[in-house]
């Protein structure tokens, strides 16, 4: 069975805006990045969804094409983003057999939980390959074709119809600093200013990039790796003033706005979405359970084990 549209798109969005065009997006097999992709898809366009595991990207492929009759969503897997060959094979592989390249989503990424003390200089490199030198290859492979777009879709469109944007999905951990994500702070900083570089260099060329940056998702694996299974639900939306955590339909409500007509004149900038968290985020138990309170944690070496999965190691200074 379908997901519900309710469960990735509002109401507001009128149908078939994004017809004839093409969706290109690094970790689209994701709960924040299939959402995405459903909702572009949803609202017309076809999709080619780019991931390191073959069997995972192709089954997440074939269920989201059923969310509209007709449409072509391929899953290309095996496709690691620190490698430029083979996301510039898989943007030529999508052009070929879907036509185009309108849309970009940088969403691949890696996180996990770990002090600096107890962070490898490999496991922070990863994280910065990953993150940012992906992103950047993800630029690389798909701003030809992003050029090619924005020329047959002047911005803005007598028509609505868009084309030439890029989005990279980032965070807010580097606007204030966090505890424990530092690999990752440091990833995030780096793509938000690499965002305005091709803002600036390419919107003269028609095309757009921004970054989107999501607070706590509800029901995501990165959040299950950052958030203590320890931890009421109450006792996590008490740091947030919107009084709830945020779900992945608001983040693909965010891309089908920046892609969307209403998003022409955004450009070079960061689409906060998270309920105004990151202006409480010192108060935000990340790592950590209850009564795991900052500096002390630090000082004592405690860490949360109810994680799922990632860096468990020992916080001590």
């Amino acid at each position: 069975m379908s997901v519900p549209k309710s469960q990735y798109l509002s109401s507001a969005w009128a149908e078939g805006i994004f017809a004839n065009r093409v969706l290109f997006i690094t970790g689209g097999a994701g709960s924040i990045g299939s959402a995405q992709t459903r909702a572009l898809v949803h609202l017309g366009a076809d999709a080619c969804i780019i991931g390191r595991n073959v069997e995972k990207t192709e089954a997440a492929a074939r269920e989201i094409a059923k969310v509209r009759s007709g449409a072509r969503v391929l899953g290309i897997g095996g496709v690691d983003v620190r490698n430029y060959e083979s996301l510039k094979a898989a943007a030529d592989r999508c052009v070929k057999e879907l036509g185009s390249i309108d849309y970009v989503v940088a969403g691949a990424a890696g996180n996990f939980i770990a002090p600096i003390s107890a962070l490898s200089p490999n496991a922070f490199k990863t994280v910065i390959e990953i993150d940012t030198i992906g992103t950047f290859n993800t630029v690389k492979a798909t701003i030809p074709y992003l050029i090619e777009s924005a020329s047959r879709n002047p911005n803005p469109s007598p028509s609505g119809q868009t084309g030439g944007r890029f989005v990279s999905v980032s965070a807010t951990f580097h606007y204030t600093g966090m505890p424990l994500q530092s690999h990752v702070s440091a990833a995030k900083a780096a793509i938000d200013s690499l965002m305005g570089s091709v803002a600036i260099e390419y919107g003269p060329f028609g095309v757009t990039a921004n970054t989107i940056a999501p607070g706590a998702i509800a029901g995501t694996e990165g959040m299950e790796r950052l958030a203590s299974s320890q931890h009421t639900r109450d006792e996590h939306t008490r740091q947030i003033p919107s009084g709830r955590w945020g779900n992945v339909r608001d983040i693909a409500d965010a891309t089908v706005y920046l892609f969307s007509d209403a998003g022409n004149y955004v450009n070079g900038t960061n689409l906060v979405v998270d309920g105004a968290g990151w202006r409480r985020q010192g108060g935000l138990q990340v790592g950590l359970d209850e009564g795991m309170a900052y500096p002390n944690f630090l000082f004592t070496g405690e860490i949360s084990k109810n994680l799922k999965g990632g860096k468990r190691s020992s916080s001590k200074l």
